[in-house]
């Protein structure tokens, strides 16, 4: 049951040509819920991934409306982390979680 609370605060990784410039630099990039706070990402990131968190950064994406096709669409917003881990340490996310 704890194993399921634990992943409950990372929702997936967030693979982009930035994240993955970012990676060089010891950052990892997941989406996250709306409920979830630095605390316990860090808690929950250093339990399964077996590595130490120096820093979290959150952001929070806002909602917002684009022009497709000459059509207004909305596009969901979202909250992301940004995980800074100690110097040689990482995280592969190519063999999933």
């Amino acid at each position: 049951m704890e194993k399921l609370n634990l992943y409950d605060k990372i929702l997936s990784p967030l693979l982009t040509e930035k994240t993955t410039n970012l990676s060089e630099q010891n950052k990892i990039v997941f989406k996250v819920p709306a409920s979830a706070n630095k605390k316990n990402l860090k808690t929950n990131i250093e339990k399964i991934f077996k590595v130490n968190v120096t820093k979290i950064n959150i952001i929070n994406k806002q909602n917002r409306t684009k022009l497709t096709r000459g059509k207004k669409v909305k596009v969901s917003g979202f909250k992301k982390a940004i995980i800074t881990l100690k110097k040689g340490q990482s995280i592969d996310l190519t063999t999933g979680v």
